[in-house]
C-alpha cells in the first residue's frame, strides 16, 4: 500500500487502530480511535470504514467500535495458543469440575501473562481475565508463577520497571515483589490476595517443558470470603504435571506450536 502521511504507510496505521483496542478499552468511538492514535479525523474514518468493511471492526448498539469477528476467526489459526489450548482443556475441565472455580491457563508474552485458556461457571467469582487478553505478570496468580520461575535476569529487568497498581493490595514495590517470587520459589505455588481484582484472591502453579524451562502456567481464581487457596494446590500440581507430560508428548509432531516458538517481544 502507498503512505498515509508522516512516512507511515496505510498498512501500519490501520494496525494502529486495531491496535488501540485493549482490556480497559474494548470498545472506541471514532473520535477516541484517532485520538488514541495520534490519528487525523478525516484518515482515521476512512481506514476505519475500510476495516469495517473487512469485518475487522464493527460496530455495537451504542455506535461504538469493536474487534471484529473476522480477526477472532483468524486468531483461531495460530498455531501455539491453538495447540496449548487443546492439550490444556481437558485437564483444566477435570480441575474445574472438582473446584466449580475460574481456571486459568498462561503463557509469558514479553512483560505480560497470556491467557490462553479459561473455564468458569456461573457460580464462580467474576473476574476480568478473558482467553486471548495480555495481564500484568506481578498482580496475578498464573503470571506470579511464570515470573518467580522465569530466569533471574528476566526477574530483575522485570522488577526494574514500573509495576502497575491495579488495586491497594497490589506489590509495587521492587524489592517485596522479590521477596514474594523468592517465596514462590520456595514452595512451589504462587498466590495472591486482590491484587488484581477486589474480591477474588488465586493460586497457580507452573508448567515446565521438558528441559526444565517454565512453559506455562495452571491457576484457580475465587472469591477472597470463600478462600482456602492451599486445598487446590495439590489438584493443580496434579494437572499441572499431565498438562506438561501431554505438552512434551506432543513435540514429537511436524508443528508442535508450543510457546517458545513464539516472538518473545517486550
Amino acid at each position: 500500500m502507498g503512505n498515509g502521511g508522516n512516512g507511515r504507510s496505510v498498512t501500519s496505521r490501520a494496525l494502529d487502530l486495531l491496535g488501540a483496542f485493549d482490556v480497559e478499552h474494548p470498545t472506541l468511538t471514532l473520535s477516541e480511535l484517532a485520538a488514541r492514535c495520534d490519528m487525523p479525523m478525516a484518515t482515521a474514518h476512512r481506514l476505519v470504514g475500510e476495516l469495517e468493511a473487512w469485518r475487522a471492526l464493527e460496530r455495537n448498539a451504542d455506535n461504538r467500535y469493536q474487534v471484529g469477528l473476522r480477526l477472532w476467526e483468524i486468531g483461531l489459526l495460530s498455531p501455539v495458543p491453538r495447540r496449548l489450548r487443546e492439550i490444556a482443556l481437558p485437564f483444566m475441565q477435570d480441575l474445574y469440575e472438582r473446584s466449580k472455580e475460574n481456571i486459568h491457563f498462561a503463557v509469558r508474552k514479553g512483560h505480560d501473562a497470556l491467557y490462553i485458556a479459561k473455564l468458569t461457571g456461573h457460580k464462580a467469582v467474576p473476574i476480568t481475565s478473558r482467553e486471548g487478553a495480555r495481564l500484568p505478570m506481578h498482580p496475578t496468580g498464573v503470571g506470579k508463577a511464570l515470573l518467580a520461575f522465569a530466569s533471574e535476569e528476566f526477574i530483575e529487568t522485570y522488577c526494574a520497571r514500573p509495576l502497575a497498581r491495579c488495586t491497594r493490595h497490589t506489590i509495587v514495590e521492587p524489592g517485596r515483589l522479590r521477596r514474594e517470587l523468592a517465596l514462590t520459589r520456595a514452595r512451589g505455588y504462587a498466590l495472591t490476595n486482590e491484587e488484581m481484582t477486589p474480591g477474588s484472591c488465586s493460586v497457580a502453579v507452573p508448567v515446565f517443558d521438558a528441559d526444565g524451562r517454565v512453559e506455562a502456567a495452571l491457576g484457580v481464581v475465587v472469591h477472597s470470603a470463600r478462600a482456602n487457596l492451599t486445598r487446590y494446590v495439590t489438584d493443580l500440581e496434579s494437572e499441572a504435571a499431565k498438562i506438561a507430560q501431554a505438552m512434551n508428548e506432543h513435540r514429537a509432531d511436524p508443528y508442535p506450536g508450543f510457546v517458545h516458538d513464539l516472538p518473545d517481544e517486550v
